[in-house]
Parts: C-alpha cells; sequence; structure tokens
C-alpha cells in the first residue's frame, strides 16, 4: 500500500480540509480490492464494495439537509456498521464531525455541545435505549440546530479527553493528522493485514478503536470483526466461530479472558494489543499463560494518536519504542510529543501545548535505546508530611494481593484506595489490605482507608475514573444498595 499522506499532498497543501477529507476516504478504499470482506457481526458481513455503496448513500442523505465542507456535526451512535458508515459519508462531504461516545448521558454531551455548538446532530432512532452491546444497523436521525456554528479551523475530527482526572478537552485532527497516523500503523511490524480477522473491542469512539482499529484495517485490507457484547463468553465464541488472528482491547477486556470460565482454544491469534491504559503485567501474563499470545501495548493521546506501540508485547514494562514518524523526549521527567500546531480547540488546552510539544503529563523514561517507560501520571504524584508519594506504587501494591482486581488511589485531605475484588476469591476485610500495605511500603505511603466496591467507576473509554467526588458517590451509593 502506497503512503496515503503523500497520495494526498495536493488536496492538502492548499488547504482545502473538505477536499482532503474526502479524498482520504477514497483513498482508504481504493487501497484494496473492493470484493474483501471488511466487517462482520455474528452472520453478517459487509464487503468494502457495499460499505462505500452505503456510504454514498449516507452522503446524498446528508447533502440533502445542506451538510457539506466545512458543517459542524455532532455523531452519537451506538457501535455499529451505521456508525462508520455515518463518519465515513459526512467526512466524504468535509463536514466536521465531534464524535460523542454513545455511553455518555445526555447532560454530558449537552455539556460539550455548550462550547462546540454543532450545527447538525446525528444519533440513532428507535429502539436503541433497550440496545446492548454491538448492533449492525440502526436508524439514522438527523436534527438541525439554527444555533450551531460552521468550522473555523480544517479540523475534520473532533473528539474529547477522557476526563478522568478532570474535565474533558476538546481536541481536533485534520485530514493530514488523520492520513498520517493510518501510514503510521501501516509501517508497524506485526500490525494487522490483508487475510487478518481482528476482533475489535476497543472502542470505535476513541483513538485506537477507530484509527488503529477500523481506518488501518480498511487501508491494510483486514477484516475487522465484532462481538455481540463485551462478555466473556460472547468474546471467545465470536473469535472461535470467525478463527480471529489479532485482537485489540483494554486492560478489563483481557482480564475478562484471563479469568472466563469457559475454556477456548485460540490457536490462529497470532497479536493481541492493549490500548487506553496501561496494561496490569499480571493481567497480560495470566492472560498469555492461558492462550499462549503475550499481549502487547499500544500508548497514544486523544491529541496525538498512537505514540509508542509494541506490537508483539516481547518489551513490558516498557511501552515500546515511538512509532514511526512520532518524536519524543523526557523533559523533567515527563514525555513530550513533538506536534506542528496544537491540537486543542475552544481553548481547551491549557498550557499542555507550547513550542511544538504536547506535554502528555505522564511520567515517563525515554531509554537509549528508544524504549518508552511509562511511570503514571504526573498528578500521581502526592506530597504527604513533606515527603513525595506516588499514588500508582500503591496502586500497584494493592493489585498484588491475589483478591485485587483494580484500586484506585486519590489524595485530598487523606489518601483514600478504592479497590475492586477479583471474582470467585475470598474477600478480604479493608484491614487486611492496609496490612498488606504496611508489610510492604514505608509508613507515609499507605492509605488512611480503603474501600472496597463491587467495581471500580470508569469513563466512557474504559479509564479508571480518579476523581475523588465521583469515587466517594459511588462508595455511598454501594452503601445505600448493599452492593459492597
Amino acid at each position: 500500500m502506497g503512503g496515503l499522506l503523500d497520495g494526498l499532498r495536493d488536496d492538502l497543501s492548499g488547504g482545502r480540509a473538505g477536499d482532503g477529507m474526502s479524498s482520504l476516504v477514497k483513498a482508504l478504499f481504493d487501497a484494496r480490492d473492493d470484493g474483501l470482506p471488511y466487517l462482520t457481526h455474528q452472520q453478517e458481513t459487509v464487503t468494502r464494495a457495499e460499505l462505500r455503496e452505503r456510504v454514498s448513500k449516507q452522503a446524498a442523505v446528508f447533502a440533502g439537509y445542506g451538510i457539506g465542507p466545512g458543517s459542524t456535526v455532532g455523531l452519537r451512535t451506538p457501535p455499529s456498521f451505521t456508525q462508520l458508515e455515518v463518519l465515513l459519508a459526512l467526512w466524504r462531504l468535509g463536514a466536521q464531525v465531534l464524535l460523542f461516545d454513545f455511553r455518555l448521558k445526555p447532560p454530558e454531551v449537552a455539556a460539550l455541545c455548550a462550547s462546540c455548538r454543532p450545527q447538525f446532530m446525528v444519533g440513532a432512532g428507535s429502539n436503541v435505549r433497550a440496545a446492548f452491546g454491538f448492533r449492525s444497523e440502526y436508524e439514522v436521525v438527523t436534527e438541525c440546530r439554527r444555533a450551531g456554528r460552521q468550522a473555523t479551523t480544517g479540523h475534520r475530527l473532533v473528539q474529547f479527553s477522557s476526563g478522568s482526572t478532570g474535565r474533558p478537552k476538546v481536541i481536533g485532527r485534520t485530514a493530514r493528522s488523520l492520513a498520517a497516523e493510518v501510514d503510521r500503523f501501516a509501517r508497524i511490524p506485526g500490525m494487522p493485514g490483508e487475510g487478518d480477522r481482528l476482533l475489535l473491542l476497543s472502542s470505535t469512539a476513541h483513538s485506537f478503536g477507530l484509527i488503529g482499529g477500523l481506518l488501518h484495517s480498511l487501508a491494510a485490507g483486514a477484516r475487522v470483526v465484532f462481538a455481540p457484547r463485551a462478555l466473556a463468553r460472547d468474546i471467545l465464541r465470536t473469535a472461535v466461530e470467525h478463527r480471529i488472528t489479532a485482537l485489540f482491547g483494554v486492560p478489563t477486556h483481557y482480564e475478562l479472558l484471563a479469568a472466563a470460565t469457559e475454556s477456548a482454544a485460540l490457536p490462529e491469534l497470532r497479536v493481541a494489543v492493549s490500548g487506553g491504559e496501561i496494561m496490569p503485567p499480571r493481567a497480560a501474563a495470566q492472560f498469555a499463560e492461558r492462550y499462549g499470545v503475550a499481549v502487547g501495548e499500544a500508548y497514544g493521546t486523544t491529541e496525538t494518536g498512537i505514540v509508542a506501540i509494541d506490537v508483539g508485547g516481547a518489551l513490558r514494562p516498557s511501552v515500546g519504542r515511538a512509532a514511526p514518524g512520532v518524536v519524543v523526549r523526557e523533559r523533567r521527567g515527563e514525555l513530550d510529543v513533538a506536534l506542528d500546531e496544537s491540537p486543542y480547540l475552544f481553548d481547551s488546552g491549557g498550557a499542555q501545548y507550547a513550542d511544538g510539544w504536547l506535554h502528555t503529563r505522564d511520567r515517563a523514561t525515554v531509554a537509549d535505546t528508544g524504549l518508552v517507560l511509562v511511570h503514571g501520571r504526573a498528578d500521581s504524584l502526592v506530597v504527604i508530611g513533606g515527603l513525595k508519594v506516588d499514588l500508582t506504587e500503591v496502586e500497584n501494591v494493592l493489585r498484588e494481593h491475589p483478591a485485587v482486581e483494580q484500586a484506585v488511589l486519590v489524595h485530598e485531605d487523606v489518601t483514600e484506595a478504592y479497590v475492586a475484588l477479583a471474582a470467585g476469591v475470598e474477600r478480604p476485610s479493608d484491614q487486611e489490605l492496609l496490612r498488606w500495605c504496611r508489610e510492604r511500603l514505608a509508613d507515609y505511603k499507605v492509605p488512611r482507608v480503603v474501600r472496597l466496591l463491587e467495581s471500580l467507576p470508569r469513563t466512557s473509554n474504559g479509564k479508571l475514573v480518579r476523581q475523588a467526588a465521583t469515587l466517594q458517590a459511588a462508595t455511598l451509593h454501594a452503601a445505600v444498595t448493599g452492593d459492597t
């Protein structure tokens, strides 16, 4: 496959963002033979030619609403073939698409729209509330908003940071940026290619699932397979039925599969990559022991896309080397990524971008070999009694307890630990977990209290929430309902 970015230089050099996005969609389809299967859900498979035709029909409908180059469109549909059809159709028209995760609640979407003010909202129609898991198709409903405003920049994909530590940022990607990232994935050894069957569990509303999963597969000729639900039973049955060769997900998916009671061999699986947050080493080891495939690591941000990757899972505890074309540096113990321009819209980025560098705020080390080791968020360092404590270190100690599935620490006036327990194990008391910490950590690092929950709150893209108020609310709800 020739480089998508090289093929689009004429469209992009003149600043014609709409033309560039339309050309990118065409280039993605033209990269491989139209007869290849592309999307599969249960017994239904859509070829590249069929998807191209669906995109063309959707684009004609949207054009009838007046959507064209620079139109701003909020897209909020459940995971489905329809979600991708609509996205590609809007891009084909040159629209700027605000991509909302469907799991966001209406008040959350409204808060994001207050600053972005899309001219149109596209969503799924009837029977959505009853939907659970993946469905192939949804009715599409388009709402015109008179108070919306046209795009003022060349960004054609607008996403939102996870909000795991605060208010989400508004992040824009251009056609050039998206084409460059698809090219980047194509140059990474071991990524799925023509003939591969990729079981995609990562959210298609977020960067790794959308670009590394859907768009790269469209360019590379891989087939993307979806499970009906994110349950271990459904994932394994889908993997066996469709003889998957690659798997993309977040740590939670690998933890589910490693602990699955149902037995299944996956003899054709050759690649398994985790993204979204750093993979716990114990979960990676358990998955590898059970299925015979090491779990790779994909590290990136919404602002930059993929930053570093280790497809084969052989370089842990690092997250691999910088992806082709990505320039990183270690500055004051944190990781910076070179970017030509700020990705932030509506002044939402603060000081996180300056002088051509995106400050990830992740503590990291870049070794002489080029390996990138990510040690946790910079804001996980707190000062207690004049001494610095890395909350990530304490979380890792708690996760080593055989009964602990996940742990999150927050520090306001005191340090509190919120712990989710593994299924099928004897339930420890909070005091037992505190003793576990005291035996392994200096006294000043030990949390003041440990709160036990059945599960920990997560953001819409699967990251653990680290906001004290949200965790405290979850604890109160559990106490009221008895769900502890």
